[in-house]
């Protein structure tokens, strides 16, 4: 499959190995790492962030390879049923940073037409995103633009 914004292929990437249960070495009882993930989430981190971390340090020292396996829910779900889930998705978020830094970096350095690209491409992928998430994630009647990114961000 092609990418997004050049006629290229992109690299393959490697895929986790397929698993049903999780691994006999990590036991860990699952409330206990719901409280840990509720715990890291309030102290800040992002969905993907915390699952780096769990499978890091673990839950008293046992690391959790998949939280999804441990669980039987994702981190966002756990999150979400636990009033600790975050505004706006985490890959909107990401984007809205990237393109505010751009816009800042544009309006800086007006001869920079490479960053002008990257900037349009990604206010494009941030519109593609938002009619995937509107009316579940993010309002019916939200519109991109840089004042909203600054606003949402804040």
């Amino acid at each position: 499959m092609a990418r997004m914004h050049t006629r290229r292929r992109g690299a393959s990437g490697s895929d986790k190995p397929a698993a049903d249960e999780p691994p006999e070495w990590s036991d860990v009882d699952e409330d206990a790492v719901e409280e840990r993930v509720v715990e890291l989430a309030e102290q800040g981190f992002d969905p993907s962030q915390i699952g780096m971390k769990l499978r890091d340090e673990g839950v008293q020292g046992t690391p959790i390879p998949n939280v999804k396996l441990a669980t039987g829910k994702k981190v966002t779900t756990i999150l979400e049923e636990n009033d600790a889930a975050a505004d706006v998705p985490e890959d909107l978020r990401n984007l809205l940073e990237k393109a505010v830094r751009l816009r800042e970096h544009v309006e800086e350095n007006g001869q920079d037409h490479q960053n002008r690209r990257a900037l349009q491409n990604t206010e494009s992928k941030i519109r593609r995103l938002v009619d995937y998430y509107r009316g579940d994630q993010v309002d019916e009647d939200f519109k991109y633009s840089y004042e909203n990114a600054v606003d949402l961000l804040e």
